[in-house]
């Protein structure tokens, strides 16, 4: 059966289990970027204050993605982990552990974040476009259940390889997103909310989709039903040990976001928000071949250490990251060539065509951020994979909290360099903390065959 076959490819050769794990993944999330994009050029069509006020709300929205993100982290690793160690109960009950989690949490996170939510858009400076900013954010995190359990029930159908199906679920909300955004803005002439409604109703179809998958079909390799849940604060711990450090890492991203946009603001005005918000669309959609890479990473990794093979994490970490390479060259160089004609897309309206210079300028410089960053995230991810989040959080720290922020303050301020030495400071900062972050993991997988032969309990971490 496929669900046989999906096993023995993350638990044979690591190379071959990375490329097809990958490759799903990286057109799911394709079309999550293409959403995004979407999103922002018929958001642009409002205006540089609606543009700038996504701008803001981006950081928050990728603290509530990492939240789902982060306890789907946790969910992958340790039923990889079991199903490297060939322990199937405890595979299911951290699978239903992880959505457990789910609930929960995004009821704690709901209430705190609307409550205080426009204190937190004044003190993220969002001046003039506050009330868009409020039209947005108030209907996506009204909904913050919805995109914390989507993250998880992905990542379990993730972490027993079955990436057709998580592919599936993702390309549902995409492609619903693409459609619905220009109906809910324009059409029906919700503005800047209707974007958010957009979200909201797609993200709720894919839940829909990947539950009667879990519970209504139940043809999952792993078997969700409540029978096989088990409470214990034990499990609880182990996902958090990567679910709060994954998650910290989004809002370590955040912050560093809210902080970059300070910076914008304070060497030119919020246009410069709106510029650099649409520059960093373009770079995260270079970027999906390292998140598929990473993402499979995370599985592949976890499923070697759980089975104490030394060969296959070594493999998986070093293949990952030439790969990674390659691919990222490749882009960067793509980027940066047509750069003017990228910029275009941001700028098709009187309200908005002003910016488009801007754009590509950004776009030009930030190209070599996709080459700054293959060798750091997939030793984040191996980390996460072996159960070590707390590791993967301490690189993203140094990486972009304290190198990427120094370094763009100094190139801007203390350099003279303007914008222009923002955007040369997030990569360079990017690229320092990367290489640290890769020595560290090349030392722990050394060390990790020292011990590989003589532990078989993978939620030991």
């Amino acid at each position: 059966m496929a669900k046989n076959s999906n096993i023995e490819m993350i638990t044979g050769d690591p190379k071959k289990a990375i490329v097809k794990l990958a490759l799903p993944m990286m057109l799911s999330m394709l079309l999550i970027m293409l959403y995004n994009i979407a999103d922002s050029i018929w958001v642009a069509g409002l205006g540089a204050d609606a543009l700038a006020a996504v701008g803001f709300i981006t950081p928050l929205f990728m603290v509530l993605v990492g939240l789902g993100n982060g306890i789907g982290a946790g969910a992958n690793s340790l039923i990889a982990r079991y199903i490297g160690a060939k322990n199937y109960e405890q595979a299911n009950n951290a699978a239903l552990h992880g959505i457990l989690l789910a609930v929960v949490v995004s009821i704690i996170f709901t209430v705190i974040i609307e409550v205080f939510m426009v204190q937190i858009l004044q003190m993220m400076g969002a001046g003039s476009t506050i009330q868009y900013a409020m039209d947005y954010s108030y209907i996506i995190f009204g909904f913050l259940i919805v995109f914390v359990y989507s993250g998880v029930a992905s990542a379990i159908f993730r972490s027993e390889g079955d990436m057709r199906r998580a592919t599936i679920a993702i390309a549902v909300t995409a492609v619903m997103n693409i459609i619905l955004d220009p109906v809910f803005i324009y059409v029906l002439n919700f503005g800047i909310a209707g974007a958010a409604w957009a979200t909201v109703f797609s993200a709720i179809l894919s839940c829909l989709v990947m539950s009667y998958w879990i519970w209504g079909k139940k043809d999952l390799y792993l078997d969700l039903s409540l029978k096989n849940f088990n409470y214990s604060t034990k499990m609880i711990t182990d996902n958090l040990q990567v679910a709060i450090p994954s998650t910290l890492e989004s809002l370590v991203f955040s912050i560093l976001a809210i902080i970059i946009n300070s910076m914008l603001v304070m060497a030119a005005d919020t246009t410069a928000v709106a510029v650099y918000t649409a520059s960093m669309r373009i770079v995260q959609l270079a970027m999906i071949p390292l998140i598929g890479l990473g993402t499979a990473v995370l599985t592949v990794a976890g499923v070697a250490y759980g089975a104490r093979n030394y060969q296959n994490l070594k493999t998986s970490h070093s293949y990952a990251i030439k790969l990674g390479f390659t691919i990222s060259i490749a882009l960067g160089a793509v980027m940066f060539i047509f750069s003017s004609q990228i910029a275009t897309m941001f700028s098709y309206t009187d309200a908005s065509a002003a910016l488009s210079p801007q754009i590509a300028h950004a776009i030009s410089v930030l190209s070599l951020f996709v080459l700054a960053i293959p060798h750091g995230m997939m030793s984040s991810m191996v980390f996460q994979g072996v159960g070590k989040g707390t590791y993967s959080l301490l690189i993203t720290l140094l990486r972009s909290l304290i190198l990427e922020t120094v370094f763009a303050y100094l190139f801007c301020f203390i350099f003279g360099w303007g914008l222009t030495g923002i955007y040369a400071g997030v990569v360079f900062g990017c690229f320092v903390g990367g290489t640290v972050g890769y020595i560290w993991a090349k030392i722990f997988i050394s060390r990790f065959k020292k011990f590989a032969k003589k532990e078989t309990i993978p939620q030991e971490n």
